[in-house]
């Protein structure tokens, strides 16, 4: 299995000069992903896709050890299906803005791997209540109202068209997958975690 982190996002949304990924919670966020790939060992390669909206965290992960996939810039899911369109065996799915993730959890979504074309591990509107934190992204699952983590295992040999994939989903409220650096309330969180 390959660890994928998506790292060339603009950040927009953060209002700030320097790159979001590159923002400190004792070291840079975007390495606090990649040390979680690594201490699970779950994977046989390491990459992340970059552009040049984030020239900076690129060289960041370079001079770490990372292989990156230059992509358009375009948007999540353009970046990511140019991304998945370069690798060739299941793939877990991380943003590079989730700084609590560790190892441990990791191998926890490995471990639950369904097999499926594209997993999508979630988190529940209560849950996320519970914690004082917000996430963008919906979805109903089971009845009930949940929100997408930035954490996906997918097969890219199992897929010719992002439109056409069906997704399975997995709820793990799991403050780890939750906390999502998308304002500066979100970075502020963090700094008191």
């Amino acid at each position: 299995m390959i660890g994928l982190v998506m790292a060339g996002g603009r950040g927009t949304r953060m209002d700030i000069a320097e790159e979001k990924l590159l923002l400190k919670y004792k070291k840079p966020v975007v390495i606090h992903v990649v040390d979680a790939l690594k201490d699970s060992n779950c994977f046989s390669k390491i990459m992340a896709a970059t552009s040049d909206n984030s020239p900076d965290t690129e060289k960041l992960l370079q001079n770490s050890g990372i292989k990156t996939i230059k992509t358009d810039g375009n948007g999540y899911v353009s970046d990511l299906n140019m991304a998945l369109s370069n690798l060739g065996e299941p793939t877990l799915v991380v943003s590079g803005d989730l700084p609590l993730l560790d190892g441990q959890i990791i191998k926890e979504l490995v471990a639950r791997y369904d097999n499926s074309v594209w997993q999508s591990f979630l988190v529940t509107k209560k849950f996320l209540d519970s914690v004082n934190l917000t996430l963008e992204f919906s979805v109903t699952h089971n009845n009930e109202e949940c929100y997408y983590t930035g954490l996906s295992i997918i097969d890219p040999k199992k897929i010719s068209s992002m439109d056409a994939v069906k997704e399975t989903y997995l709820i793990i409220d799991d403050k780890r997958l939750a906390l999502n650096l998308n304002t500066k309330s979100d970075y502020d969180l963090l700094k008191r975690a």
